[in-house]
């Protein structure tokens, strides 16, 4: 009974990092007005890796890859706009 929840709570609790650590960086694009193509390089790789999980989580059922993925996608998605539109205002 103890390792069934623990196979439940070890990957929500993986999910659960994972998403605060992207509201972190996107926290620190947002203060620093980043224009840095290697967040951007960052942000399209990562959102490349997640598009690939997806179909991988979904092959295996498995809930946690799938939310992490999907939202990091999303979170992604949003910071790689906002370096874009701070590149295109402040030119390096």
């Amino acid at each position: 009974m103890n390792e069934a929840r623990e196979l439940i709570l070890l990957p929500y609790t993986a999910v659960s990092f994972s998403i605060v650590a992207r509201f972190i960086f996107m926290y620190l694009l947002y203060t620093k007005r980043s224009t840095n193509l290697y967040s951007l390089s960052f942000c399209g790789l990562s959102v490349i890796s997640s598009s690939i999980w997806i179909p991988y989580g979904l092959m295996v059922n498995d809930i946690p890859i799938i939310v992490r993925s999907g939202v990091e996608i999303l979170l992604l998605s949003l910071s790689g706009i906002y370096i874009i539109r701070n590149r295109c205002i402040v030119p390096c």
